[in-house]
């Protein structure tokens, strides 16, 4: 029996054998088993009620922060439409944004209700979904640093408000359960003038330019640093990749990047193998040179293809 044979009917859509590359940030990977687009979050928590527990779920935001591998993704991938990317200003220099709201656009929603505190969103690829679930942020701010509430549905399809000491935040961390599905948050700033909000923003975007390859098939930062900011002497995991021979290093179509060796690249040619086969090389130079264990920043989903090593 086809998958979408056992899943219930809704007012999204289904689309079965869907391809992923073209949706994610790094461009490579497999298809989905089933990919669902919810109408709105009615139509979401419908389809995780009856969802049969059996079937694998998956959520993909703007695919910023996702390799997908070269096997696809059994079971249903989700992606968030425009249903759950509004913004709203709410008063008190609060803003209620949807998960699928890309995190740019948030910070400008917030620039020009003249909130300030939200302007390092700018600098954040992919959507508040996924800043909410890993606790996104750069240049020593955090996501956790302006979430008031959070509004998620868990694997049953039951609404969840949630307060910020409720989803234990930590660097690049959320303890919230794996099962919630984000769909809104509310987030609180401070007042000033819309003009000096805008020029904080473009100056976050001018040092991103600078310093990152912003224009290149990637994902962002590949690896968490191992401390979290504010740590005396806190390590970057840039300069441990780079001490460890991994600046420029090459796997395939894979490299990461010559500008800043914490950005892992697709020159058009990589596979998703190709791409992870690199990440884990460099993670094993860093141990073997600095004893660190790097993290991924970059959520794997999927199976490997056929012949891959695992």
């Amino acid at each position: 029996m086809s998958l979408v044979n056992r899943l219930p009917l809704v007012r999204g859509k289904y689309i079965e054998a869907a391809p992923l590359a073209d949706v994610t940030w790094l461009r490579v990977g497999g298809p989905a088993e089933v990919l669902y687009l919810p109408a709105d979050e009615t139509d979401l928590a419908r389809f995780l009620g009856e969802t049969p527990d059996d079937i694998p779920v998956h959520v993909l935001g703007a695919g910023s922060n996702t390799l997908v591998r070269d096997g696809g993704v059994p079971g249903v991938v989700i992606r968030l439409t425009g249903a759950f990317a509004r913004t709203e200003a709410l008063g008190e220099n609060r803003l209620r944004a949807g998960a699928g709201a890309l995190d740019k656009m948030v910070a400008k929603a917030a620039a020009k209700a003249g909130i300030a505190g939200m302007e390092y969103l700018v600098g954040v690829p992919g959507t508040i979904g996924g800043a909410l679930r890993m606790n996104a942020g750069c240049y020593e701010q955090e996501t956790r640093d302006v979430v008031v509430e959070v509004v998620a549905l868990d694997r049953a399809g039951r609404r969840i408000i949630a307060k910020p000491d409720e989803l234990a935040y930590g660097y690049r961390h959320s303890g919230a359960p794996a099962d919630w599905i984000f769909v809104e948050a509310v987030l609180q700033g401070t007042a000033d003038e819309p003009s000096a909000i805008t020029e904080r923003m473009d100056a976050i975007t001018a040092r991103r330019e600078t310093t990152q390859p912003i224009r290149e098939k990637t994902s962002g930062s590949t690896f968490a640093n191992p401390d979290a900011p504010g740590t005396p002497n806190a390590r970057k995991t840039w300069q441990l990749i780079d001490q460890a021979g991994g600046r420029g290093l090459r796997v395939g179509g894979a490299h990461f990047s010559e500008q800043h060796c914490n950005f892992l690249i697709n020159d058009g040619t990589a596979t998703a193998a190709d791409l992870e086969d690199l990440g884990e090389e460099v993670r094993a130079r860093v141990k073997h040179k600095s004893g660190v264990d790097l993290r991924w920043e970059v959520k794997r989903i999927g199976v490997r293809g056929k012949g891959e090593s695992k």
